[in-house]
């Protein structure tokens, strides 16, 4: 496994993707509605999560690590369940424009952390079960993010709460890709392919989005993202 050295991208990273929960929290509650919000993405970063942090309960590297570990799950299963079961916020969800067939990105995440992992060849097989586990939360999380954006783009566009969710997961993403950037040019030995390779698949889907917000917000930081409708 990648150890988890602190510096300040790690922490700007956490502090981000920390922020975008705060945010997704906010428009949920002070809207009640959960309108431009992908379901499915949601539901993919659950899977995301359980996968990556099932050692919660044997691996307690530190404090800050546990308690994000638990904060990201909780949050992650907090903001599916309002979706689908809380009222009125159930009303507003938009399945037909949350269509993106979102197994295709499961499936074959799945099938990568089977077979490419950083233990493929270990002789434990409750660590190799592990390691699958981890491998597939990192290239689904990758990807996590295309049903969010095929719904922003079948819809035209994103209000302003839901424009700033987008853009804090995606520096998060960013951050953590200076987080490794950082730690190669830091630490010796370091080398994490799969975590490379697929942060900077994540971070690629992004870009697009942040082009489109900075041109958005030029004039009110309150405005909201408007595109082609699909």
């Amino acid at each position: 496994m990648v150890s988890l050295a602190m510096n300040p991208f790690r922490l700007l990273g956490d502090f981000s993707h920390l922020l975008s929960f705060i945010v997704m929290f906010w428009k949920l509650f002070s809207s009640k509605s959960v309108a431009g919000v992908s379901l499915k993405t949601q539901e993919i970063y659950v899977m995301v999560f359980l996968a990556r942090y099932v050692d919660i309960f044997w691996n307690t590297l530190s404090l800050y690590n546990s308690i994000m570990k638990v904060i990201f799950i909780a949050s992650s299963i907090a903001i599916v369940y309002v979706i689908r079961f809380a009222s009125p916020h159930k009303n507003t969800y938009d399945k037909e424009d949350d269509g993106f067939p979102h197994m295709y990105l499961v499936l074959p995440a799945l099938l990568l952390g089977i077979c490419v992992n950083q233990d493929t060849w270990a002789f434990s097989a409750a660590y190799s079960a592990f390691e699958m586990c981890w491998a597939f939360s990192i290239y689904l999380e990758a990807v996590a993010i295309l049903p969010q954006l095929f719904m922003l783009q079948k819809q035209g566009g994103a209000e302003s709460l839901t424009s700033h969710y987008i853009l804090l997961l995606g520096m998060y993403r960013l951050f953590y890709l200076l987080n490794w950037i950082y730690r190669y040019m830091t630490e010796d030995n370091y080398m994490a392919l799969i975590v490379w390779i697929s942060g900077i698949v994540q971070t690629a889907l992004y870009l697009d989005f942040f082009y489109t917000y900075i041109n958005a917000k030029r004039e009110r930081i309150d405005a909201p993202i408007e595109l082609d409708a699909a």
